[in-house]
């Protein structure tokens, strides 16, 4: 990923995390249980801290290694995909099955961080 894709990448997940935020605190708050809600939030709160993490990296990457950095910007979108759109799914759903999946998304916000502190040490 080159910077520009990382600052759409990063806008649009903004966007939809805000949006995922207002309808889970106004329109879900009375339909799902409170343990789904906070499995909810817990999917708006990550996606909107790794959208900000994609924007960090499109500052960073003209300053440390460009390569490795756009490997970890597709890891971490990779992540805020599968991580918060598992949860997402399993807050609407209630199947908790989709809970086996969401730390496979965990595991790609740890190979995104990784790469990026592997990039900076690279430089």
């Amino acid at each position: 990923m080159n910077e520009r894709s990382l600052v759409i990448a990063a806008a649009v997940n903004m966007f939809i995390a805000v949006a995922a935020g207002a309808f889970g605190a106004h329109g879900l708050k009375n339909i799902l249980s409170s343990d789904l809600l906070a499995v909810w939030h817990t999917a708006v709160t990550y996606q909107i801290a790794h959208a900000l993490g994609l924007f960090v990296i499109a500052m960073l990457m003209p300053r440390f290694n460009p390569a490795l950095l756009g490997w970890a910007g597709i890891a971490m979108l990779a992540g805020i995909v599968v991580f918060s759109g598992s949860l997402y799914a399993l807050a609407i759903s209630g199947m908790r099955v989709l809970g086996a999946i969401t730390p496979i998304g965990g595991a790609a916000f740890l190979i995104a961080w990784a790469l990026v502190a592997w990039a900076a040490f690279r430089r």
